[in-house]
């Protein structure tokens, strides 16, 4: 079983399982930020990590991620491991696009994907929606302008599930990060995103 990090207050109504995406752990700077951020605002935040990342943390060599099987088996146990707690999936990427495959299933009171991948960059026939037109679940997505795993351009058209709700944070990558002459900078972005997910967990 993998080890958690967990932040925000035991008794929260509402615990938010985030999860990493396919390059960065858990506690890299953009999962710490916003896990504090939303724990900050007084939901629970459990952080964990994908078999091949904390492998890596073990070993540390360099793993591609799991099958997805892999992946969404992994994200399985840590939902189970939550006992009777009302859960929010949430991800990074890959994890985001991992938990949004697990949403329906589980009965998850609420999903949300930071920078969701709606295709590889470069190859936008790829898609990766199929699930998503038909979820259930209510969805947060929030997604930089430019991010080149689906843009402004493009999303649109994919006809996402009316369950889901996209958020564009102005001239953000897939890190949701703006370049400086956007006039505003990255932590400033980030607390942008982490205010809309608050403001979603307090509708649902």
């Amino acid at each position: 079983m993998t080890d958690l990090l967990i932040d925000g207050p035991e008794d929260a109504p509402l615990t938010v399982l985030f999860a990493h995406g396919a390059g960065a752990p858990m506690d890299s700077g953009f999962m710490q930020t916003l896990a504090g951020l939303i724990a900050a605002k007084g939901w629970r935040v459990v952080r964990f990590e994908f078999p091949y990342m904390a492998e890596r943390r073990a070993t540390g060599k360099k793993r591609p991620p799991n099958p997805a099987p892999q992946l969404l088996e992994a994200f399985r146990e840590v939902i189970a491991g939550q006992g009777r707690r009302r859960l929010v999936l949430a991800g990074k990427s890959m994890g985001g696009r991992m938990a949004s495959l697990l949403a329906d299933e589980t009965d998850a009171a609420g999903l949300i994907c930071f920078g969701y991948p709606f295709h590889p960059p470069g190859k936008p026939e790829k898609l990766r929606t199929e699930h998503l037109k038909a979820l259930k679940t209510p969805t947060l997505i929030l997604q930089g302008e430019r991010d080149p795993f689906g843009t402004t351009e493009e999303v649109p058209g994919y006809g996402l599930s009316p369950a889901i709700e996209v958020r564009w944070l102005r001239d953000g990558n897939h890190d949701l990060s703006p370049r400086k002459a956007s006039g505003w900078n990255q932590q400033e972005a980030w607390e942008f995103a982490a205010g809309e997910a608050d403001a979603f967990l307090r509708r649902l």
